[in-house]
């Protein structure tokens, strides 16, 4: 009797021992497979982890979003898997069927989300390009400025100063880490920068008579003169010869820019009054630096510009892109009227 009786007390024991260890994985499971993610309807959203972030930055990352339903167990989890000691920085997409370890392990493996940095014609200075990369990246504003405007290695490699900065800049699509440092988004820029100036289009730019970002300086005015690759070398073509004969280069699309008002189709004479390095109908020369970022087609039609004796050039009157040529100022007046009579008649006043 005693004998049964100690074998029921003991499988008593086993079977209360096996009920704790089933609640305890079945707890322990719930807690780091779960789904622990509120987005509010949203199917994802995304945390963004600074260099050098504590436990807490990530917590405070996560909850100041309302992202984590569950705050104990998630931190119940992110201590079980070491998460303080294995933080990586950057930017990662929480989608709404992420369990408290996906999240945890996504972080501790680094697996975040790329950021794609769009330089195109809506970025034409560098105080827009530091402010949207600066959006864009962990990067501060303050300190991409900062080496902006003092890039000696730019300087001495290339001739590139916080004047003419954006000659270093082309137009192009970057996916970059969020957390990525100046200095490696200056090495990609730099590689895209050797692809477009190679040895031999330095040879051509010397050939020209200009250095390649003087060669940038010049495609900027010409690619936003037109954008008929047989129209730019014609253009090209006028203001070398009028550099060469010393002449002003009296560009429209440089006065736009002087102006900042980029949405204007007609340039008026009081837009030229304005007092700006940028204005060549005031000042001979080259403006310090290009007005846009300038895509490869227009720096080779300024490498291989038509060889020809025209001083002047107007758009058609037929917007058809085209323009017509002369080196006779009477009938540039004649060409310049026929197209701003044709402006008049389509209504375009500014």
């Amino acid at each position: 009797m005693g004998k049964s009786k100690g074998n029921f007390f003991k499988k008593i024991i086993i079977w209360l021992v096996f009920i704790l260890l089933a609640y305890a994985g079945f707890w322990t499971h719930k807690n780091i497979f779960k789904n622990n993610v509120h987005l509010n309807g949203k199917k994802y959203t995304y945390i963004y982890i600074k260099t050098d972030a504590t436990l807490d930055d990530v917590l405070n990352e996560l909850y100041s979003e309302n992202i984590i339903d569950d705050h104990k167990s998630f931190e119940w989890t992110a201590k079980e898997m070491d998460l303080e000691k294995h933080i990586n920085s950057g930017k990662y997409r929480i989608d709404g069927k992420m369990s408290n370890r996906s999240i945890i392990k996504m972080i501790i493996n680094g697996k975040q989300e790329k950021v794609k940095l769009f330089f195109n014609s809506q970025i034409r200075t560098k105080e827009e390009f530091i402010e949207y990369v600066s959006d864009k990246l962990e990067i501060e504003y303050d300190e991409l400025e900062n080496y902006c405007n003092n890039p000696d290695r730019l300087t001495e490699k290339y001739d590139i100063n916080s004047s003419n900065f954006m000659a270093f800049i082309l137009p192009e699509t970057y996916e970059v880490n969020w957390n990525t440092s100046i200095e490696d988004l200056f090495k990609l820029l730099e590689k895209s920068y050797q692809t477009t100036w190679t040895k031999t289009n330095i040879s051509k730019a010397k050939t020209v008579g200009y250095s390649p970002t003087e060669i940038t300086t010049i495609a900027s005015i010409v690619q936003s003169e037109s954008n008929i690759k047989s129209e730019q070398q014609k253009i090209a073509g006028v203001y070398l010869n009028r550099l060469k004969q010393d002449m002003k280069l009296q560009a429209d699309p440089t006065v736009v820019f002087a102006n900042k008002n980029f949405d204007i189709q007609r340039v008026l004479s009081a837009d030229k009054d304005i007092d700006s390095p940028y204005n060549t109908y005031k000042y001979k020369g080259l403006p310090p630096g290009p007005i846009c970022l300038v895509n490869d087609n227009a720096i080779d039609a300024v490498l291989n510009y038509s060889n020809h004796h025209y001083i002047y050039f107007c758009a058609k009157p037929d917007f058809s892109g085209f323009s017509n040529f002369t080196n006779d100022y009477a009938i540039h007046q004649k060409n310049a009227k026929a197209y701003q009579d044709a402006l008049n008649k389509k209504g375009i006043k500014r």
